[in-house]
């Protein structure tokens, strides 16, 4: 099962995928998005400081200006619905 790490404010994404079927963790930590597939942010604070850590491998959707149903279709398009 495909597990997605989902900004706290973007609840009506994370309710939209759960539906679909894929493990979702809320990220609350910058740890939390260890071990998942995908990350979907807000982007609203994108990167203000500059910094490049990397915490996950995993691919990042910043949702900004996308509705649910979108940020679930691009999840699907990244992993062939992997559920």
């Amino acid at each position: 099962m495909t597990k997605v790490g989902v900004e706290q404010s973007l609840s009506n994404v994370s309710a939209a995928l759960r539906e679909k079927g894929y493990d979702v963790v809320d990220l609350k930590q910058e740890n939390d998005a260890q071990g998942c597939d995908c990350c979907v942010i807000s982007g609203l604070d994108s990167n203000i400081m500059g910094m490049q850590d990397t915490i996950t491998q995993g691919s990042v959707i910043e949702a900004n200006g996308l509705s649910a149903d979108e940020v679930c279709q691009e999840v699907e398009q990244r992993f062939g619905r992997q559920q």
